[in-house]
């Protein structure tokens, strides 16, 4: 892992050790000269499956030390060695790995869709249910929860990329998902009622509690858990980056519920009911408020939250008003045409 050492040395600011790094280095050509020999010895006295064998070691043996550029170009050269779709499918695996690991999300993107196309030309279950995951994972470092979530729920009876995390910690990234995507019906039935999720969740600290007082209205228990949760997902590499965010939507999902069952509602009784204070509460909601997350107002005077949810039947209505007096007048343009 020399130039893996050397880039860390770099970005981090540690002391580069010389000699370390020439005894790296001098492995790793060692290492390349015993591929590049048997991959010759492939070629002159066997068949093609084992030279394709012998290409594949190689670039695997670069994908282990963490040389993206020369493991890539071995991978392209293995993908001319091979013919089977299914092989081949398991050399775009190798690729979105490497794309994982150093979060090159546009290499990740590529892979995908040539993963895609080649399902178009054949391919197996398995393989299908395992592009899932890694889409699901594509989808969720890049902050599309909605479409990571169902990805993941589709995966959850057949599960076995264990290549890229546990199942834990697949259940972990489904549960976190879902909470800020599903309605509270699907939720139930996809979610809090799975036996595959139910088996796991009690393993994982606090996200039994997260998902579960959620879903029974306990809002006190629900932020005691959140904030129990926070520790793991600022240590999880693919939902930092989207830390921020993941809070102000698992709370715009909480007051939303809240204030569903109200027409009007105390600030004090809201504030009781999450554990907090008045002026948490209502700081809280007049940012989510004035940003459009949440429908309803505050008077401050009486100390009372009115909601004004958007009623979709009338929306219903005034939008296929606005449809018809446009179909109308299309409709007397043209009858101008056919009269002229």
């Amino acid at each position: 892992m020399a130039g893996l050492y050397q880039s860390l040395c770099h970005e981090l600011g540690w002391e580069l050790d010389e000699a370390l790094l020439s005894s790296m280095r001098s492995s790793f050509e060692e290492k390349v000269k015993a591929f590049d020999e048997k991959i010759v010895d492939a070629e002159e006295n066997l068949g093609e499956s084992e030279v394709r064998e012998a290409h594949l070691a190689k670039a695997l043996y670069f994908i282990q030390i963490g040389d993206k550029e020369k493991a890539l170009q071995q991978l392209k050269v293995t993908e001319t060695k091979t013919v089977a779709i299914g092989q081949r499918m398991d050399l775009v695996f190798h690729t979105l790995r490497i794309g994982f690991f150093f979060m090159d999300f546009k290499l990740i993107s590529a892979s995908i869709e040539k993963a895609k196309s080649l399902f178009e030309e054949g391919g197996d279950w398995e393989r299908k249910n395992r592009l899932k995951v890694y889409e699901g994972l594509y989808c969720m470092a890049t902050r599309n929860f909605k479409r990571a979530a169902e990805l993941f729920l589709d995966s959850i009876s057949t599960f076995t990329t264990y290549e890229l995390f546990a199942y834990d910690t697949f259940i972990f990234y489904t549960v976190l998902t879902s909470i800020i995507s599903l309605d509270r019906v699907s939720l139930k039935q996809k979610v809090v009622d799975a036996p595959e999720i139910l088996t796991v969740i009690d393993k994982i600290p606090y996200l039994s509690n997260f998902l579960n007082s959620l879903y029974s209205c306990q809002y006190k228990s629900f932020f005691i858990a959140f904030d129990g949760l926070m520790d793991q997902i600022r240590l999880d590499r693919y939902i930092f980056p989207h830390f921020r965010y993941y809070m102000r939507e698992v709370r715009t999902v909480a007051y939303s519920q809240f204030l569903e069952s109200y027409k009007s509602v105390t600030m004090e009784a809201m504030a009781k009911a999450f554990g907090v204070s008045v002026d948490f509460i209502d700081m809280e909601l007049s940012r989510f408020i004035a940003a459009g997350r949440l429908h309803c107002k505050i008077d401050k005077v009486a100390g009372v939250l009115e909601t004004n949810r958007p009623d979709a039947k009338n929306a219903l209505y005034q939008a296929t008003i606005k449809q018809g007096d446009f179909l109308l007048n299309r409709i007397q343009n043209l009858s101008r045409v056919i009269d002229l």
